[in-house]
């Protein structure tokens, strides 16, 4: 029979009308149709009642089974008792639910994860009974055929085929499961070929290697304790102290036995050190699915669920949940400017090339060997954006970083002349990527208003922190790779040659307030045969030492927030190993503990320090006093508030030797206080003799009405604050 035929080559695209409740012409009865393959015999039982009302035929050996009904004309529902030889078991058919489950099914595009992959729920017929179950919805346009596999059908594509409505999005309810459901979807493409077991792109949890299948989860269950964070006034964040801890989950710290903590144990161990070290902010790499550790998160298959490598989404809920009611904002990376060519993810994910580019040359990244999203699809941007929303509704996350922007934005980014498709202008910019992270950041903004989004975008693309309405991207902030890479170049020279790159350091602030600008750095500086920021300085271990707390402190007096991958604080020489944790036996050496003490008193400085970040996004927060003493690599600036008593002075010394009466104009009278000092023996430094604090003398000096005379230290920075 054709339909047999159909159903057990796993081929029927349609088989809500062939399956279920029938009814007969002319309202003369009903038929309940059941295709249960490798059964030998099914009784259909009204649900109800409880009452049998029949042994249904077999119609053929494959599995398809009737039961006509004569007398029944209105739907009801009914169980099937499937006997398999001398095994019974009772279960809900799926068939006789028809379209009942999907009328809520569309939604706005933000809100698809609502909507789409599992989603436990119920239906209902006519006759008031109510099922518990879960609805799988995938959406595979150019699919032949699609089934639900799982440990509920024994992983059989036969079992249990979805419905095509003909606009791509196959479905079924399958009554009777719970959270904790295994699956897959099976599919094959339009010439019948069955294709990898797809995991599901909208699941909330996933297993790992090598199953990769996907699991229901009910997001329902978690109990928030955040409310106080979560009602907390609305601020300008760029008002606000932003320091960044930029972490990996797996490699901050691990048990005695080498594996790493899961998310609740990082929360009870993460948190108070965040908190002593005066961070406002963890940002995560990217914990949405992956397959591959070495990728780190940035090769992401799962972008709705966090990784199941340490923990639930209910674990990974709580560590957010703890960090709120500590204080501490959650920022997490996303990418999706990418994805990974596995086989369970989405890459020709019904046959074609649905979320990707078809045309190599656009839809294939050289650097990453991954797949880029084709966002001139309103499909894949939706999904994307749908992503977003997840991490802040369901997760609470405070802020999205978006990595690698600049590689959406061009379409000849890292690829030679003859590689790349020109847009219809003849230009580089990918129009339909610089639409979508408009939207992405409408959506953002327009929904959450009190979260915030980030950009690691490398080039001088215009106004990527700027309102879309006012011809921007959108972005909150942006990352300052500029200042990273220059200011790093310079540290790297030997200080007798610093005098003839002085420019290195002062060139940042031509741009400064051009954006809203983080400066970084983070995991990239750390690996890959880059050494560390200390292994970047010169000279021998205490004056590269000296040159990293130097370092430091220009980066927290420069404008911009503040962001420092995990490591860094330590002053680590080794570079970052995503297989172990980091080198905390470092702190039972002086130098190391010295330079974590620094870190800490720096985010406590700009945290207390209005002036230290207040205005770290406006013009009017920063003044030179002295940008031009490249002969002895010496910077001198001012940082301000909106209340002049807040005023601060900078004052960096790039050479290894002291300048004992060095004159520094300042905008005001009176005594300038020694808030911080490098070389401090508190921090492993020499303690060169500064003292307290010094008293301003009616000198002009760098055109300034008054000055200080001052003693700086050889490699290090002091911070000074006007006591009236």
């Amino acid at each position: 029979m054709e339909l047999a035929h159909a159903l057990a080559s796993v081929l029927e695209a349609r088989p809500f009308d062939h399956l279920g409740l029938m009814q007969v012409i002319d309202g003369k009865g009903t038929l309940v149709r059941a295709w249960y393959p490798d059964a030998t015999a099914i009784i259909v039982v009204e649900r109800k009642s409880g009452k049998a009302l029949g042994n249904m035929q077999r119609k053929d050996d494959r599995g398809l089974f009737e039961l006509p009904l004569p007398r029944r004309k209105k739907p009801f529902t009914y169980d099937l008792k499937v006997s398999y030889g001398t095994e019974e078991v009772t279960v809900t058919d799926p068939y006789q639910f028809g379209n009942r489950t999907m009328e809520d099914l569309f939604c706005t595009p933000e809100t698809l994860y609502k909507n789409l992959g599992a989603q436990l729920c119920h239906a209902s017929i006519d006759d008031g009974a109510d099922i518990a179950g879960v609805r799988f919805v995938v959406y595979a346009p150019n699919a032949r055929s699609v089934s639900v596999i799982g440990n509920f059908n024994h992983w059989d594509g036969r079992r249990h085929p979805m419905m095509s409505h003909h606009d791509g999005y196959w479905r079924l309810f399958v009554p009777g499961l719970t959270a904790g459901t295994e699956y897959k979807f099976e599919i094959k493409s339009q010439q019948g070929d069955i294709l990898p077991h797809k995991a599901d792109p909208y699941g909330f949890q996933h297993a790992q290697h090598p199953s990769f299948h996907s699991v229901v989860w009910d997001h329902s269950q978690y109990q928030w304790q955040d409310q106080s964070w979560q009602q907390r006034p609305i601020k300008d964040l760029r008002q606000q102290p932003m320091s960044i801890y930029e972490i990996q989950v797996g490699s901050w710290r691990r048990h005695a036995d080498g594996t790493p903590l899961n998310y609740r144990e990082l929360a009870d161990q993460l948190i108070p050190y965040i908190q002593d070290m005066q961070y406002t902010h963890i940002e995560l790499l990217p914990v949405s699915e992956y397959p591959f550790d070495g990728s780190w998160g940035y090769q992401p298959v799962g972008l709705f669920a966090p990784t199941s490598r340490f923990g639930s989404p209910d674990d990974f809920k709580y560590f957010v949940d703890q960090c709120h009611q500590a204080g501490i904002g959650v920022i997490v990376d996303w990418v999706p400017a990418h994805f990974p060519a596995d086989p369970h993810g989405l890459a020709r994910f019904d046959g074609t090339a649905l979320y990707e580019y078809e045309d190599p040359r656009r839809g294939w990244h050289p650097d990453w060997n991954s797949f880029i999203y084709d966002y001139g699809r309103h499909t894949v941007c939706d999904f994307l954006i749908s992503s977003a929303m997840i991490w802040l509704e369901y997760f609470h996350i405070d802020g999205i970083r978006v990595d690698a922007v600049a590689s959406m934005l061009y379409l000849d980014y890292s690829r030679e002349d003859g590689e790349w498709v020109p847009n219809v202008d003849g230009g580089n910019h990918n129009y339909e990527a610089i639409a979508f992270v408009k939207r992405f950041n409408e959506s953002v903004y327009g929904q959450f208003p009190d979260r915030f989004t980030i950009a690691e975008e490398s080039t001088s693309f215009a106004g990527v922190s700027k309102p879309t309405y006012a011809g921007g991207l959108g972005f909150g902030f942006k990352w300052n790779m500029g200042w990273m890479h220059d200011s790093l170049e310079y540290m790297k020279k030997d200080p007798i040659h610093r005098q003839y790159h002085h420019g290195d350091l002062t060139f940042s602030m031509i741009y400064a307030f051009d954006e809203n600008f983080v400066l970084p750095l983070s995991h990239d500086e750390v690996v890959h045969g880059k050494g560390t920021i200390l292994t970047r300085m010169p000279g021998d271990e205490w004056q590269q030492m000296a040159n990293l707390r130097n370092y430091y402190a220009y980066m927290y007096a420069h404008p911009g927030k503040k962001l420092n991958f995990m490591g860094n604080e330590l002053g680590s020489p080794f570079e970052w190993n995503h297989s172990t944790q980091l080198d905390w036996w470092l702190l039972d050496h002086d130098r190391h503990r010295g330079c974590q003490q620094l870190v800490k008193d720096l985010n406590r400085l700009y945290r207390d320090e209005p002036a230290m970040h207040v205005l770290d996004n406006e013009p009017q927060g920063f003044r030179w006093i002295n940008h031009n003493d490249a002969a002895s690599s010496v910077l001198s600036f001012c940082r301000f508030s909106h209340d002049p008593a807040d005023l601060i002075v900078v004052v960096s010394n790039f050479t290894p030797m002291p300048h004992e009466h060095y004159r520094l104009g300042v905008p005001e009278a009176g005594h300038y206080k020694v808030l911080l000092n490098t070389d401090s023996e508190y921090y492993g430094g020499g303690n060169f003799a500064v003292g307290e604090g010094f008293d301003s003398q009616p000198e002009s000096c760098d055109g300034l009405s008054h000055s200080v005379q001052v003693r700086i230290p050889p490699l290090a920075t002091l911070v000074l604050k006007l006591q009236k």
